[in-house]
C-alpha cells in the first residue's frame, strides 16, 4: 500500500517540480497569439475551454497502453513501477510538452512538418510514409481490440462492431473538433478515471496485498529480459510516440501558452497514473505474475480487464469497466485516423476547412485502416510496440534540436532521447521481428548506438557554436 501511495505522490510532485522546470526551459509567452486564436477555421483550429483540452488530451493519448500495456508489463514485478513514475516524469511528460508546445510555436502544424525544420527535408519524406503506416495501424489496433471485447459482451458477430467502429471513425475524423471529440471525449475521461479510482480504492477496502512479491528482480514467467523489452511493453503509460501524433491536435485548441504544462505534461502524468493503478491491479489481483501469465495466456489482456472489474465492482461495475477501455481504444483510434488526415493535409498544403478535401483524405486514409483490420491482431501489436517508441525517439531527437536552435538546455531532451535510442536499437537486433541477434550483442549494439549519436550531436553543437 505504502509502495502505491509514494509512487502516486511521486508523480505529482513531478508534475509540480520537474513539469516547472521543464516549462521554464521552454520558455512559454502568455501574450502571445497561439493558433487556436490567429488561425481560427472552426474545424481543427479553435478555442476550446481548458478543462476541455486537458480530457480530450488525456482521453487521446490514453489508448489501450496504460491498461494493457502496464497489465502485461506487471508480468515483470514491481520494477515495472519504477519505469511508469520515471518514465512518466523525465521522459514522456518532456516528450509530451515538448511534442506540444514545439506545435504551437508552429502555427500548430502536425509532427512531420516540426520533423523537416528540425532534422532535415531528408528525413521528411521517408517520415511521412512511417507516420502515416503507423497511424493506421494504430488505428487498426484501437478497432480490433474494442470490438473484440464488445462481440465477447455482448456474443454478437465481430464484423458487426468493425463496421460500427469504422463508421463512427468516419464520423469523428470528418467532423469539427468541437462537435463530437469536444462534446462526448471529456464525458469519457471522466469515466476512465472513475472506473480506474474506484478499482483501486475496492483493492484498498478488500484489504488484499498490493505486491505480492516485493522486489526488483525480473518476475517474468518466461524470463524475458526486462531491457529493452519492459520499456517497449509499457508505452502509453511511461513514454509514447503516439502521443506526439496527438499533442498538435489539442495544439490547435490551447487558448494560452500557459496551460500548456496542466494540458501536455499534466496528460501524461494522469496516464501514469492509470498505467500505475492497472499495473497494481494486475500484480494484486492474481497473487503474483505466475497467475496473471495464465489469464493473459488464455484471454489476453483484456480477459483481465474483465476478472479484475467483476472480482472488484460485480457484474454491472465489470460491464462499465470494460466499456470503460473499449471508449479508450475507440477514441484514441479515430485522433489517429484525424492526425493522419491532418498530416496528409499539412503535407500537401490541403485547406482542411473545406468539406470536399476533408471528406477525400479521410475516406482514403480509413479505407488503408480497414485494410488492415483483416491483419492478425497479435502480430500487428508486436510491430505497433516498437514503431510507437521509435516515433518517441525521434520526436525527442526532434525536440533537442529545436532547444538547440532556440539557444536552450537541449540536455532536457538529449538524455532520454539517448535512452530511448539504446532501448529501439537493443530491441530491432534482438527480437524476433528485427535481426534475432543474442542478448549481449544487441544490447552492446544498443548502447554503442545510444553513446555515439548525443557524442556526435555534441561535436556538431561545438562546431555550430563556433560557427
Amino acid at each position: 500500500m505504502y509502495i502505491f501511495l509514494s509512487a502516486v505522490a511521486a508523480l505529482i510532485v513531478g508534475y509540480i517540480v520537474y513539469g516547472t522546470i521543464v516549462e521554464n526551459i521552454f520558455g512559454i509567452n502568455k501574450q502571445a497569439k497561439t493558433p487556436a486564436v490567429a488561425r481560427c477555421d472552426n474545424v481543427d483550429y479553435m478555442v476550446l475551454p481548458t478543462w476541455r483540452v486537458f480530457l480530450i488530451q488525456f482521453l487521446n493519448i490514453a489508448g489501450l497502453g496504460p491498461v494493457f500495456g502496464a497489465i502485461l508489463g506487471a508480468l515483470y514485478g514491481p520494477c515495472a513501477l519504477l519505469w511508469i513514475v520515471l518514465g512518466s516524469i523525465f521522459a514522456g511528460g518532456v516528450h509530451d510538452y515538448m511534442a506540444g508546445m514545439i506545435s504551437v510555436k508552429h502555427d500548430g502544424e502536425s509532427l512531420v512538418p516540426l520533423i523537416e525544420k528540425y532534422l532535415g527535408a531528408k528525413v521528411k519524406a521517408l517520415f511521412l510514409v512511417f507516420m502515416i503506416f503507423f497511424l493506421l495501424l494504430l488505428g487498426s489496433v484501437f478497432a480490433m481490440s474494442p470490438a473484440q471485447m464488445l462481440a465477447n459482451l455482448s456474443h454478437t458477430p465481430f464484423v458487426w462492431w468493425i463496421i460500427a467502429i469504422f463508421g463512427y471513425y468516419f464520423l469523428a475524423t470528418l467532423l469539427p473538433i468541437d462537435k463530437i471529440i469536444g462534446k462526448l471525449y471529456p464525458l469519457f475521461a471522466l469515466l476512465l478515471l472513475i472506473v480506474s479510482v474506484s478499482l483501486m480504492v475496492m483493492l484498498f477496502v478488500q484489504g488484499k496485498e498490493f505486491y505480492p512479491n516485493l522486489n526488483l528482480s525480473n518476475q517474468h514467467p518466461k524470463d524475458l529480459p526486462i531491457f529493452p523489452l519492459m520499456f517497449v511493453t509499457i508505452a502509453c503509460g511511461a513514454i509514447s510516440g503516439f502521443h506526439a501524433t496527438q499533442s498538435p491536435l489539442m495544439a490547435r485548441c490551447l487558448a494560452n501558452e500557459k496551460y500548456g504544462r496542466p494540458i501536455f505534461y499534466g496528460a501524461m502524468i494522469t496516464e501514469g497514473l492509470v498505467a500505475l493503478i492497472w499495473a497494481t491491479l494486475g500484480m494484486s489481483f492474481y497473487g503474483g505474475s505466475v497467475g496473471l501469465n495464465q489469464v493473459i495466456v488464455q484471454s489476453g489482456p483484456g480477459g483481465v480487464v474483465s476478472d479484475v472489474a467483476k472480482g472488484y465492482l460485480g457484474t454491472i461495475g465489470g460491464v462499465l469497466a470494460v466499456l470503460s477501455v473499449v471508449l479508450l481504444s475507440i477514441t484514441s483510434g479515430d485522433t489517429a485516423f484525424r492526425s493522419a488526415r491532418l498530416t496528409i493535409g499539412d503535407y500537401w498544403q490541403k485547406e482542411n476547412k473545406s468539406l470536399k478535401k476533408r471528406l477525400l483524405i479521410s475516406a482514403t486514409v480509413l479505407s488503408g485502416g480497414i485494410a488492415m483490420s483483416f491483419f492478425d491482431l497479435t502480430t500487428i501489436w508486436v510491430y505497433f510496440g516498437f514503431a510507437n517508441q521509435l516515433l518517441a525517439t525521434v520526436t525527442l531527437w526532434m525536440a533537442t534540436f529545436y532547444l538547440h536552435k532556440n539557444q536552450k538546455c537541449f540536455w532536457l531532451t538529449l538524455i532520454p532521447a539517448g535512452f530511448m535510442t539504446s532501448v529501439c536499437t537493443t530491441y530491432i537486433f534482438y527480437d524476433k521481428i528485427g535481426f534475432g541477434l543474442p542478448f549481449n550483442v544487441s544490447v552492446i549494439i544498443g548502447v554503442t548506438v545510444a553513446i555515439l549519436l548525443p557524442v556526435i550531436f555534441w561535436i556538431k553543437h561545438r562546431t555550430w557554436g563556433a560557427k
